[in-house]
């Protein structure tokens, strides 16, 4: 009988996940994070004292490396990292009845808290795997005719430039994309450059919110505006942005939306979420097979067979952990860092950044280069002789090593960055 007890706490714990009053972040760090709040001073562009309540929430700030990839993928703090160890240990005592019959009741809680965060109908989320599998569902899963148009650009995501021309060469598509010389601090440059290229066959512009290789933040409202002006739809990668910037989706006025979690949310390495306007879902056909693949059920986008529940559910202990921070903080935290090492590299003789530090144009990724050395060789020297790991980018006109802090990283670990690549630039 105390087994049989024992037994139904646990399946009606693990049903509840993130969203219960016994969350793991609740029993981690809601005492911690409240105290966190007296250190906080409004007028200090710093809170180092705050911040290392946050830091050490991460046991990636506490690496043998330093971590200035986050760009790529972020490290999840300890409560998410918990929970996914608690939901994957669950699993493994039987995946066919814990995953579908008890986690699997989870995803509409967790898809209602993505819709608060995201500032939507949850009628309009799907849960996923990464910002890819969401936008190439969009992309091929539009209706589009042979001699259709979409406008993209050179500095959009390799993954996104691909699903076009995929569908340029299916089905006839005429697939254009414009090149951008970053940084731009005009907003109107880019609109413009956009409008020009319209044509009476344009259908779609696909526009990424924060260009990946060096940071651009692109006025995704502004494009929309217009676009709608002209009877087009707007594709938007949100890669980047979601969980960093301070917005609500429908802020953006873009049509289509995806986004990978695992990038400054930090949940869980896999997971990701798509928003499709409403009233635009039953014309999207899905990427994989479903049974009413004409219907206008956002849930008709997650028909992906066997995938890891353990990892969709832990997501809800990452946004308990960015609520807990609060958007604006956190972007502001991460510009503020993002501009503590740029201004400082900026002075130094033979180096470049190749990122606006204003931030209505910029938040976390800056790029740096050194006269005379190539992206990749500044990479390797900076994880070689000192430990730090960035990511070196040659793609079209961009030619830097990007650099993207998080909320975990330390000044100290900057200013080693900075010492790092004072050292290089003059023996380049």
């Amino acid at each position: 009988m105390n087994n049989r007890r024992s037994f139904f706490r646990k399946s009606a714990a693990l049903s509840m996940g993130a969203f219960g009053i016994n969350s793991l972040f609740n029993e981690l760090h809601a005492e911690q994070f409240l105290e966190a709040e007296s250190l906080w001073k409004p007028a200090s562009a710093s809170n180092e004292e705050y911040w290392s309540v946050i830091q050490d929430a991460y046991t990636a700030s506490k690496s043998e490396i330093i971590i200035l990839n986050n760009g790529g993928v972020s490290p999840s703090p300890i409560v998410v990292q918990e929970a996914l160890d608690k939901y994957n240990k669950a699993a493994a005592q039987g995946p066919s009845y814990y995953m579908w019959r008890i986690m699997d009741k989870g995803r509409e809680p967790l898809r209602q808290r993505l819709a608060k965060l995201a500032g939507t109908d949850a009628e309009e989320i799907a849960i996923n795997r990464n910002a890819t599998e969401a936008l190439n569902t969009i992309i091929f899963g539009l209706p589009l005719e042979k001699g259709d148009e979409i406008i993209g650009t050179l500095q959009d995501y390799p993954n996104m430039v691909q699903a076009w021309k995929q569908r340029q060469m299916r089905d006839g598509l005429v697939y254009k994309q414009l090149s951008f010389d970053f940084p731009i601090e005009n907003d109107e440059q880019i609109v413009k450059a956009y409008a020009d290229a319209i044509t009476p066959r344009t259908k779609i512009i696909h526009v990424t919110h924060i260009i990946n290789w060096v940071g651009q933040i692109m006025p995704v409202k502004k494009i929309a505006q217009m676009a709608h002006a002209k009877g087009i739809e707007v594709v938007c990668d949100g890669a980047h942005t979601f969980g960093l910037l301070d917005y609500k989706i429908p802020d953006l006025e873009c049509d289509y939306f995806g986004t990978s979690l695992h990038k400054f949310l930090s949940a869980p390495v896999g997971s990701g979420m798509m928003w499709i306007k409403k009233d635009k879902i039953e014309k999207i056909w899905p990427l994989l097979c479903n049974g009413e693949p004409k219907s206008g059920n956002i849930r008709k986008f997650e028909t992906l067979g066997t995938r890891s529940f353990p990892i969709e559910q832990a997501i809800g202990e990452a946004i308990n952990f960015q609520e807990g921070i609060g958007s604006k903080r956190k972007q502001d935290r991460i510009h503020y860092l993002k501009k503590y090492w740029a201004e400082k590299a900026a002075q130094i003789p033979g180096v470049k950044i190749h990122t606006s530090l204003k931030p209505e144009f910029s938040c976390a990724i800056a790029g740096v280069s050194i006269e005379g050395m190539k992206p990749e060789e500044l990479d390797g020297k900076l994880m070689k002789d000192y430990q730090i790991h960035t990511v070196g980018i040659n793609w079209e006109n961009i030619h830097c090593v990007r650099v993207t802090p998080h909320v975990y990283t330390k000044l100290s670990d900057l200013d080693k960055l900075v010492g790092a690549i004072e050292k290089i630039a003059k023996k380049a």
